[in-house]
């Protein structure tokens, strides 16, 4: 890696965290992301609005994956990078998968925010399954074909 390109990631991520203190400045959670091209250009970014939607979906990398697979053609979003203030959660990276962006790269991980959080952030909700599985299947079966 050049020296250049180190320091774009740095302000890239310099960016996200930028946004992600406006977040917290309008009354949300400090998050933010922003989605560079393959040519280093900034094609959107946003922040966490979960409190003032009033919607825990409303996290940056979540709006970006959601704008990026309505907006881009599956080449234009694998040739993305994804530049957030934290690592995505569960949810987030769920949503970036399957809108096929290039890669992510971020500032705090999720243990460290955790441990920036009082009680060390959410309980796990246990989960039960596979259970019913020719039922379950029956929909689904030849769908992927």
């Amino acid at each position: 890696m050049t020296s250049a390109t180190a320091s774009a990631k740095e302000d890239f991520l310099r960016r996200a965290i930028a946004l992600a203190a406006a977040a917290r400045e309008s009354g949300n959670p400090p998050f933010g992301s922003l989605l560079v091209g393959p040519d280093g250009t900034v094609i959107a970014e946003d922040h966490n609005t979960s409190i003032t939607d009033n919607d825990i979906s409303a996290h940056p990398e979540l709006k970006l994956a959601k704008w990026a697979a309505r907006e881009l053609d599956a080449d234009a979003a694998a040739g993305t990078t994804m530049y957030t203030s934290c690592q995505p959660c569960g949810m987030c990276t769920g949503a970036i998968e399957r809108s096929g962006l290039g890669r992510v790269v971020y500032a705090l991980s999720g243990e460290q925010l955790n441990g920036l959080k009082p009680g060390g952030g959410f309980a796990a909700v246990p989960q039960e399954g596979p259970a019913l599985y020719d039922e379950a299947r029956a929909p689904v079966d030849g769908y992927y074909n």
